[in-house]
């Protein structure tokens, strides 16, 4: 599955799968507890396509970042977990990412792409090699 039919909803836990449109909103699928959920307008939603990272000379795509972690760890899950102490992940992500920014990237950002990496890869829905293919498809159209 691509990054574009993943979301993530301010103010709920986790990812959800984008099951279908409706007039009023989306109807949304949990990652977690694959609970289905009614998605109205006017909640803040971010598709993960959509979500970069600021690094010091530019914004590297999620899906880039999901990339770089799925090499570190050989496409398993983290050996670190999101509830780590800051240090640690401060130390990991610039493992994964070594030029990223210090000043706009809060723990709480670093804490969510290892949550989601981690509930992506657990879900067998992080198809990056798919993704590079379907993009190189489409600039030559």
């Amino acid at each position: 599955m691509a990054l574009e039919k993943v979301l993530a909803i301010s103010g709920k836990p986790g990812l959800y799968k984008l099951v279908t449109q409706t007039r009023t909103g989306f109807i949304a699928e949990s990652l977690i507890d694959q609970k289905r959920l009614s998605i109205g307008i006017q909640q803040n939603v971010s598709v993960l396509s959509e979500i970069a990272i600021y690094t010091l000379t530019e914004e590297v795509p999620l899906a880039d970042v999901f990339r770089k972690i799925s090499e570190k760890e050989n496409g398993q899950e983290t050996a670190i977990s999101h509830k780590d102490s800051k240090d640690k992940l401060e130390e990991y992500f610039f493992e994964v990412l070594p030029d990223y920014d210090e000043d706009r990237v809060y723990v709480s950002d670093i804490k969510k792409v290892i949550q989601w990496y981690n509930l992506l890869v657990k879900n067998d829905l992080l198809n990056l090699e798919e993704e590079e293919v379907t993009t190189s498809d489409e600039e030559e159209e």
